[in-house]
């Protein structure tokens, strides 16, 4: 396919060069999806689940590699999905981030003579007359377009208030890019959704779905244009937030022109010291800005990874520097209804309120109507008790013996669980995600509860003047039970007359049956093992007994792989 420098694509795509773009993300997804199966599934089923643990790292960081090199030449869509795992410092192993760090650096420019041709086309106009001066050499470089800065000429400045501007162009071709790319996830989601783990935890088809939409918007700059202004009016009162002005009049959906706001990037560490601003306070005042902007009931930023945020020193240094946020291309809204069911989640965790959290996670959408919240609750009063208040650094340091008495008492709930990723979670978990990944890296011992239970606390003040709100909700749900009831009463009735209610232990039944399943699965797995090494040692001296040994082997290990795959799917 044509490209610029290092395989990023410039030019707009052929049909021959779509299709090979396609089947090339496809097949690196199949290869993965194939790996996974076999070392995560099939080798523990079969009793290697020790093999599987020991070259976990290795083969995740090989992944990794592969995936930086495919996202690096191809560019895309793979390279927004890179550069947003290798800031998750908060949850992944450094075997990932440290791979696929990379990304997080420019991606090789397009040429300015092509990118130029472009942005005049958009413009009407050769750039040299709408502008005093522009650089040719780009300011940034990413996935679906490139920054070059400029200078208006005196009398544009004079009337926009500003004279340094930027100039955000998109990639020649990135449309038909974006098509392709979007077309091929939508099949590994696809591909995803027919995996029960998978399909029980969330709705791929549908979370890909509101990706693409997202993605969409992303590439229309004036589109990014109005969210800009509408995030600067939702934070013109706050002193630490702010964006870029405009100049509308050379503002189209493949061009955008801004004032230059380039300054500290949030993550330089160095640079901030050396500007007298603490990193670790930076870090609590983005979790509080990016807190507020979620919670808020508006837009907010969902793409705050560190390319995106400058911190301005100010005049007087530490004293009044403020966040500067680029690139609103991705934004996301949250409803009311998510918006309380959310606060409800940050006042249950600062709280440690294990039956609270339950509560709030039913109200986001997370729990299934057929989950345990009994169980649920002990566990995370359990956990809370535990770890609570412990920030990542302090759990790193945690003995890992206390880790394995908690998996192994409620391991098996967590598994078992019905959870379910709600389709309008996606963003909001993207920005708390790079939001936790960017306060992790300018602070190692970044505590999220410092952040959250300070933050809590102003929402808890805030929601005490809704309490007559709340009280006329709950009193509504409470005489719906009760005008319910007699009808519920009845059905019970007859129900316990006719014998139709069984005494039972459920959750006892379950871990004995759970337990009988494997062990029928170890016995097969050793009877597949001593046919198999039977047929290997008489194979020499009797061909066909070794041949009818092999052949022996084969039912008892495709129960122990299926077996257990076969009870989940009848619900057993």
């Amino acid at each position: 396919m044509p490209v610029a420098e290092h395989g990023v694509a410039s030019e707009p795509l052929t049909a021959r060069q779509s299709r090979a773009r396609y089947r090339r993300i496809l097949s690196f997804a199949a290869r993965q999806l194939s790996s996974l199966w076999w070392w995560e599934l099939v080798l523990p089923r079969i009793g290697l689940v020790g093999l599987s643990n020991r070259t976990r790292p290795t083969r995740v960081q090989r992944i990794s590699r592969q995936f930086a090199a495919v996202a690096v030449e191809l560019g895309g869509l793979l390279i927004k999905l890179g550069q947003f795992l290798s800031t998750r410092l908060d949850v992944l192993p450094p075997e990932i981030t440290r791979e696929l760090a990379g990304l997080q650096d420019e991606v090789p420019p397009v040429p300015f003579d092509r990118i130029r041709a472009l942005a005049e086309s958009e413009l009407g106009r050769p750039l040299d007359e709408i502008f005093a001066q522009v650089d040719n050499v780009p300011l940034a470089a990413a996935s679906l377009g490139q920054v070059h800065r400029a200078r208006l000429h005196a009398a544009e400045a004079h009337d926009v208030g500003f004279a340094d501007v930027v100039i955000k162009m998109q990639r020649p071709g990135i449309g038909d890019i974006v098509e392709v790319d979007i077309a091929a996830l939508e099949r590994v989601a696809r591909w995803l959704s027919r995996i029960r783990l998978v399909n029980r935890r969330a709705d791929t088809p549908a979370l890909m779905a509101e990706f693409a939409a997202t993605c969409r918007e992303e590439i229309d700059y004036l589109h990014e244009a109005v969210a800009t202004e509408e995030f600067a009016e939702l934070f013109a009162d706050n002193p630490r937030v702010d964006a870029p002005r405009l100049v509308w009049e050379r503002c189209s959906r493949r061009v955008l022109v801004a004032e230059d706001v380039t300054a500290i990037k949030v993550s330089d560490i160095d640079a901030l010291r050396a500007a007298g601003i603490d990193p670790a306070e930076v870090a609590n005042v983005f979790a509080t800005v990016m807190f507020d902007q979620v919670l808020s009931g508006k837009r907010f930023h969902a793409d705050p990874h560190p390319g995106n945020v400058f911190v301005h020193p100010g005049v007087d240094g530490e004293a009044n520097w403020r966040f500067v946020f680029i690139d609103f291309g991705m934004m996301g809204v949250v409803p009311p209804s998510l918006g309380r069911a959310l606060r409800s989640t940050f006042i249950a965790a600062a709280t440690r309120d294990g039956a609270g959290m339950v509560q709030s996670m039913n109200d986001l959408g997370v729990l299934m109507p057929s989950a345990d919240t009994l169980e649920l609750e002990r566990a995370l009063s359990s956990a809370f008790a535990r770890f609570g208040g412990m920030g990542f650094a302090e759990l790193s340091r945690v003995d890992p013996q206390e880790y394995l008495v908690f998996a192994r008492e409620f391991g098996e709930l967590v598994r078992a669980l019905p959870f379910q990723f709600p389709e309008n979670m996606l963003l909001v978990l993207r920005a708390l995600s790079l939001t936790s990944g960017v306060c992790s890296t300018l602070n190692p011992a970044f505590n999220i509860w410092d952040a959250v239970e300070p933050y809590s606390a102003k929402l808890i003040r805030a929601e005490s003047g809704n309490v007559i709100e709340s009280f006329a909700r709950d009193a509504l749900r409470q005489l719906g039970v009760l005008v319910r009831l007699p009808a519920r009463l009845d059905r019970l009735t007859s129900r316990l007359e006719a014998g139709q209610i069984p005494l039972r232990a459920p959750e006892l039944e379950r871990r004995t049956n759970t337990l009988e399943r494997s062990v029928r699965r170890a016995v097969s797995a050793m009877l597949f093992a001593g046919l198999f090494v039977g047929g290997l040692v008489v194979e020499p001296r009797d061909g066909s007994l070794a041949t009818w040994l092999f052949l022996a082997s084969a039912p008892p290990l495709l129960h122990a792989l299926f077996a257990g795959m076969v009870a989940r799917r009848n619900g057993l």
